[in-house]
């Protein structure tokens, strides 16, 4: 929400729009009596915006006598962001309208280890069949399951899509859709859409940890995601567990909680322990069918998951901890497990309110992050106002 009746200066054309985008201003006289702006300086920049097809008016404004005001909404027809949240090996791709609701969405089956070169050209020929034809494009959104160095968009992990490393995203996709790419890790721009949709109105501090083929965390602090100097911030793959069993990670390290306690892990536990599983689904249905082996790995993998993050609620005192990704949601017992740890060893003022809840989005957060990440950008006051000179 924006504040602006302490300002020394005149509110912007763009600082009108988020005052209308968030409900604080509805009408002409809303706008003039928080902004102090005369009744001229309202109408010009109400006008800008509505030529520029950013705002609405409907006649169904409070009458308080005579002929009721006119109603301004915002727009959220007037563009398209199309959007995709890579995963290790099945991607969700969609067209989203610039309040970031889904109107097209389609998943695909694609390896990103297959490369940039195959990746992203499939990327964008799904995303041209999507839009058949419109040019509202305002923006592109992508997730990718790496590091990123956010403020270029290149991907720096060397440990997972290594074909990708160094590789600098936004100018190959600005080549076919010439708008603003935004790009950042997977797991940030879930933990945004969950907690935009689902906690914002509540709290402004909230811990998002992915647990799927791999393991990763974002971090939303004060209301906005958490990068750090470059982008890094989050791997919380790569903390190592105690009593491990000396697993050697892909990063070359021993113990990384992503060795011991990912899908893949228990997937490659159960198997040394004799369980025909090739999937997560074979193991979800011996954990329904109370199978005592695998419900002892699943939790245990909990357990080293909670090590972990009680580190991190010690460290960043979250009001929640989301547990996503198809683990998380598939397995009551890793979080029992996670749950189990946290409370004992995170710090008693950390947990006096700290909640522990599965994703309440499930697989649509990633999409609606990258769509929420690219309108806070392109419709930013400072992005509406550059725009207009």
């Amino acid at each position: 929400m924006l504040h602006l009746r302490s300002m020394s200066r005149l509110a912007t054309t763009g600082e009108v729009l988020q005052l209308i985008r968030s409900g604080e201003a509805v009408t002409r006289a809303d706008i003039g009596r928080v902004t102090g702006l005369s009744r001229p300086a309202v109408a010009h920049r109400v006008a800008d915006l509505l030529q520029r097809g950013l705002i609405l008016e409907d006649a169904d404004g409070p009458s308080t006598g005579g002929r009721p005001p006119m109603r301004l909404r915002f727009a959220a027809s007037g563009g398209v962001v199309p959007v995709a949240s890579l995963g290790a090996r099945r991607t969700q791709i969609a067209l989203c309208d610039l309040a970031g609701e889904v109107l097209q969405r389609t998943d695909l089956d694609i390896d990103v280890e297959e490369g940039p070169d195959v990746v992203l050209p499939l990327l964008m020929d799904t995303w041209e069949k999507l839009l058949d034809g419109r040019d509202d494009v305002v923006g592109i959104g992508l997730g990718v399951p790496a590091t990123v160095e956010f403020a270029a968009g290149r991907v720096e992990s060397a440990r997972v899509m290594a074909s990708w490393t160094g590789v600098v995203i936004p100018p190959i996709i600005a080549e076919r859709f010439r708008v603003p790419v935004l790009v950042d890790n997977d797991v940030n721009v879930i933990a945004m859409g969950e907690h935009r949709v689902v906690y914002a109105a509540e709290l402004d501090d909230l811990l998002f940890v992915k647990v799927s083929t791999r393991i990763g965390a974002g971090v939303i602090s004060g209301g906005g995601i958490l990068r750090g100097a470059l982008g890094a911030a989050g791997e919380m793959g790569h903390i190592p567990v105690r009593d491990g069993g000396g697993v050697l990670c892909r990063c070359g390290n021993l113990d990384c909680v992503d060795s011991v306690a990912s899908g893949t892990a228990i997937l490659r536990d159960l198997r040394a322990k004799g369980r025909d599983v090739t999937s997560l689904a074979d193991v979800t249905a011996l954990v329904r069918a109370g199978d005592a082996e695998t419900m002892a790995v699943v939790r245990q993998a909990g357990r080293w998951l909670g090590e972990v993050i009680s580190g991190a609620v010690n460290l960043l005192n979250p009001a929640v901890v989301v547990l996503g990704g198809d683990v998380a949601e598939m397995f009551q017992p890793l979080v029992s497990g996670v749950r189990e740890v946290v409370y004992r060893r995170s710090t008693q003022l950390a947990t006096r309110s700290l909640r522990i809840e599965r994703s309440r989005l499930g697989p649509g957060a990633g999409i609606t992050g990258c769509a929420l990440m690219v309108l806070d950008h392109v419709l930013s006051a400072r992005a509406v106002d550059a725009a207009a000179r």
